[in-house]
């Protein structure tokens, strides 16, 4: 097996101690069936991200996070890389006009779906009235966006093949963030709106008990906060297909913050996946590395160590420099950074190499502060097999120096 076991939690890759010991606080709280870590952890909020926590009867908030099915879209187009080209500085700049990135933005455009007729919404009224319009106003109002962070549109080559993909980054927005700031309120026994004091990173998770009041409600709000993240990636897709004139002929659409109903050994079980992407047999994933890297395509196997890790695998390359590490503090007021160990400049260099074209973005996401994505496939290899490498042509996400809460 590619994995040890350490406390009683299963690693992937080279343990992270802060992770690990977030990991073993997870496994000490509630009714705990496995905790696990994939190859890409780093420290969370809670649970740690990449981390897999599998509940008997029990869901937790706090596990799930604030970016409520934060989670990826990719798209084959039935176009070549090499169609579009030659317009790529152009097609890149109308993508970052036409999408909306950024913190708390709304859509210039506002955008209609069946989701906000879903009885689920049941949810939010039965708290109050003014916690439902108005987290049904903020949800109206981002749909569609794509916020800041780690989040992205990039257009890729395929190896091999050369064909144009596309992909996206994100989850629920503001819309999920209330919900989960709203339900772990509730838990402390605030008001759902009230501002809550100051987290700490390392505190115990929050549970509910899925037969409860509060865990029957937290569990139809994340489901419904899951169909509003995938309508906003499924539209903004959309919006850039139309942008580079092509059309999709095959799709892969996933959740990596969630907590899923699932039977393993014959258990009922809650599995909350913190950056972890599903791999049952047969199931496809989009796993993304950084702007300096493969993103991939990838199918679960049936195999004996993808049952051991609950049918799960990374969600990306994971974090080896915290965002102040790279950019450096933040002063508010004159609105520069000191300290950084990434320049803009070295961001620069190492994108024009690898040949992307770059919108947005600051150092704190830059290459040099993740690990290689092949790294961390490779310790999962006994549980998922790469379908496709994708290599970005061009990546566009939110300006520097934009706080959002809404990342995952």
């Amino acid at each position: 097996m590619a994995y040890q076991t350490i406390d009683g939690v299963r690693v992937w890759g080279n343990p992270d101690q802060g992770a690990l010991s977030q990991a073993k606080t997870c496994a000490e709280h509630g009714n705990v069936v496995q905790a696990l870590l994939m190859a890409d952890h780093h420290k969370g909020y809670s649970q740690p991200i990449g981390g897999v926590i599998v509940y008997d009867g029990q869901i937790s908030p706090s596990g799930v996070g604030y970016d409520i099915a934060c989670g990826n879209k990719a798209v084959r187009t039935n176009l070549l890389a090499a169609d579009i080209k030659p317009r790529l500085s152009e097609i890149m700049n109308q993508i970052a006009r036409k999408v909306s990135f950024g913190v708390g933005r709304v859509n210039s455009e506002k955008v209609d779906d069946e989701l906000f007729d879903d009885s689920d919404w049941g949810v939010y009224a039965a708290i109050g009235r003014q916690e439902h319009d108005k987290l049904k106003s903020l949800a109206r109002d981002q749909l569609g966006t794509v916020g800041s962070g780690n989040h992205f549109v990039d257009l890729f080559e395929e190896d091999g093949t050369g064909r144009l993909w596309i992909g996206n980054h994100f989850g629920s927005r503001g819309f999920g963030h209330k919900t989960a700031s709203g339900f772990l309120n509730l838990a402390a026994g605030r008001d759902f709106l009230a501002n809550a004091p100051g987290e700490k990173m390392d505190q115990p998770p929050v549970l509910f008990e899925m037969n409860s009041e509060l865990g029957d409600m937290y569990f139809r709000a994340m489901k419904l906060a899951g169909r509003y993240a995938y309508a906003g990636r499924e539209y903004v897709i959309k919006q850039v297909l139309a942008i580079v004139g092509g059309e999709a002929d095959f799709e892969v659409h996933n959740h990596h913050n969630y907590a899923w109903r699932e039977t393993h050994s014959g258990n009922d079980t809650i599995v909350v996946r913190k950056g972890a992407t599903p791999s049952a047999p047969g199931q496809v994933g989009f796993i993304g590395g950084s702007m300096s890297d493969i993103s991939v395509i990838v199918r679960g196997k049936d195999s004996d160590e993808n049952r051991d890790s609950f049918y799960s695998t990374v969600h990306g390359a994971g974090r080896i420099m915290s965002r102040t590490q790279a950019a450096g503090k933040m002063n508010w007021k004159t609105r520069n950074r000191s300290g950084g160990q990434i320049s803009m400049d070295q961001m620069m260099q190492a994108v024009h190499d690898f040949g992307v074209e770059l919108r947005g973005a600051g150092t704190d996401e830059s290459p040099f502060v993740y690990r290689k994505l092949q790294e961390v496939l490779d310790a999962h290899s006994e549980t998922i097999e790469v379908l496709h490498a994708l290599r970005p042509i061009g990546v566009c996400m939110a300006g520097a120096d934009e706080f959002d809460p809404y990342k995952d």
